[in-house]
């Protein structure tokens, strides 16, 4: 009789060959890069640095893609827009010290939005870790420290032998739910170091599954079967888990309306009869909710933006299924299902039944009123404080995007719109920086969607401020030929934070910007840039998104926000 541990992964000849006699030569650096293609990579970003030189040395004698961006934040941003688009975990190669730190924002982001980040670092030389003052280049008293705040997990590897197994154990990490990046360091001299460890030919990394506990979803599927006014709130874990279609099938089941946050974006068809779209920026909709005797919260924490800046405030029963540990009941009571969204929406399919109530035909057609006279509500607040300019724009921008393309949004105000209001067609499609919510994000992170599937055009939306830390990547876009469309909306300054001042303090500071000619700036990279306006948005941007390669769109225009609920 053979049991699971009795099984032995055996070497084929050629492995044995290769273990027996591997090509002179190779460092800790081929290692790394050996066990990264070993577990399935096949491209990697980052930025060269002078004590990581031994791994973009070994990344030459490999298979496996390098984009180099121009920045490590923007490297990191692209590498969490990769994983969040494939699913994968994106490998991000840094150096030590400053190279290493600029990542941090760019982490933290895929941090909050579960995005499969594997950070492998440099360090300085073995002997230099633990604290000592030895005044090494890049030193740092303990540059972990930094990162274990911020990342899943922390790797640090001390000999050659250790790298294959740190870096699968990092990849592991970074794809067991809830998805996140992880953080491996490596002496430069173990890097750069001969090394006889044979070739990394088989590499172990399946992630664990996190699967509910069968008492806990038994409970939620009979509060969710006896519910008369039962609600869904769909979060990113939704999407990370690939779980829209069993969200679904459960809420027609149970004849639940599905409001998404806007980490959740397409987890739920927007033109849906029971859907509630992303206005969570609204009272109409937090007063919904709160009527609920049954709210099931699937893949979200329900933090500051996804509970109308925290105003929120449940009467009936919460259900929260979440794989983030620390955000179950952080927020409000509830019967916790620590586990992935799929999985545990599968749980409930399996368990809850179908109604068989006599007079559920009056019911849905009831609910079904609810819904539709709540976004009618909320249109009519929108209609009523002369937002026509907005609308507008981003009604422009929905209709160039081609229905199967990604969009990128950084942190200005046409994203917040877009936030609530923007219909991302299906899941997957829409990201944002509002996890972290640093500036910067979106067209480096359109450039890691780009090198996943080059096969539809994507759409990066930044402000003139965003922009300016983001600029250099034209030169990434224009060495790759990258198919993204960069739409720059230009209104002089921090337009958002105009707007908070004013709202605060009824004047503003440091908000105003010079910026560059960004159309000028575009060509003299060599991507093609247009000046717009709010008549020829929807034109011009059909056009870029057309024409192969890169491409910027200036729109010169001052949008403003919808004026908030959570303040009165």
């Amino acid at each position: 009789m053979t049991h699971d541990h009795d099984l032995v992964l055996r070497p084929t000849a050629s492995q044995t060959e290769a273990a027996l006699n591997p090509p002179p030569g190779r460092t800790g650096g081929d290692l790394v890069v050996e066990t990264l293609a070993g577990l399935g990579a096949t491209t990697v970003f980052g930025l060269p640095g002078q004590h990581a030189l031994a791994v973009f040395d070994a990344l030459r004698r490999s298979d496996l893609r390098y984009v180099g961006l121009r920045v490590e934040n923007n490297a990191g941003f692209a590498a969490d827009a990769y994983g969040r688009t494939t699913g994968e975990a994106a490998p991000l190669l840094l150096s030590t010290g400053p190279g290493a730190l600029t990542a941090l924002p760019a982490l933290q982001e895929a941090a909050a939005a579960s995005a499969p980040v594997v950070a492998i670092s440099s360090q300085v030389p073995a002997r230099g870790l633990g604290g000592g003052r030895h005044g090494y280049l890049h030193e740092l008293p303990d540059q972990a420290a930094s990162f274990r705040g911020v990342v899943k997990s922390v790797h640090t590897v001390r000999t050659a032998s250790q790298i294959p197994s740190a870096v699968a154990a990092a990849w592991q990490s970074a794809l067991t739910a809830p998805h996140g990046p992880v953080w491996v360091e490596i002496p430069r001299d173990v890097l750069a170091a001969e090394t006889a460890v044979p070739v990394v030919t088989g590499v172990n990394a399946t992630p664990e599954e996190l699967v509910p506990r069968p008492e806990l979803t038994a409970v939620a599927a009979d509060l969710l079967a006896r519910a008369e006014r039962p609600v869904i709130v769909a979060g990113g874990g939704v999407v990370r888990a690939d779980a829209a279609r069993k969200l679904r099938q459960l809420a027609e089941r149970v004849q639940a309306p599905v409001v998404t946050t806007f980490g959740g974006k397409g987890a739920f068809p927007w033109t849906h009869p029971l859907s509630l779209q992303s206005w969570l920026e609204d009272r109409h909709t937090t007063d919904f909710l709160e009527d609920a005797d049954v709210l099931l919260v699937v893949g979200s924490g329900l933090g500051e933006l996804s509970s109308n800046y925290l105003t929120f405030r449940p009467r009936g029963r919460v259900v929260q299924i979440e794989a983030d540990l620390g955000k179950l009941e952080s927020n409000h009571p509830a019967l916790g299902i620590h586990a992935d969204a799929r999985l545990a929406l599968q749980a409930l399919l399996e368990t809850v039944g179908e109604r068989t109530d006599p007079t559920a035909p009056e019911r849905v057609r009831a609910l079904l009123e609810r819904v539709r006279a709540l976004l009618e509500r909320v249109r009519e607040r929108i209609a009523g404080q002369d937002l026509g300019l907005e609308r507008e724009v981003l009604g422009a921008v929905r209709r160039a995007l081609p229905a199967r393309s990604p969009s990128f949004w950084d942190m200005t105000i046409l994203a917040y719109w877009a936030w609530s209001a923007f219909d991302a067609k299906a899941p997957n499609l829409m990201h944002s920086a509002q996890g972290a919510g640093g500036l910067g994000y979106g067209f480096p992170a359109a450039l890691g969607a780009a090198v996943a599937d080059p096969t539809r055009p994507v759409l990066a939306v930044s402000g003139d401020g965003g922009a300016l830390y983001s600029v250099a990547e034209l030169a990434t876009a224009r060495q790759h030929d990258l198919d993204v469309t960069w739409l720059i909306v230009d209104d002089g300054g921090y337009g958002i934070l105009r707007e908070y001042q004013t709202d605060a303090f009824g004047r503003t500071t440091a908000t105003e910007l010079t910026r560059p000619d960004f159309v000028a700036l575009a060509e003299s990279f060599g991507v093609p840039g247009v000046r717009t306006t709010p008549g020829t948005l929807e034109a011009d941007l059909t056009e870029a998104l057309a024409s192969p390669g890169p491409s910027v769109v200036v729109l010169p225009a001052v949008l403003r926000m919808f004026a908030p609920t959570h303040t009165g």
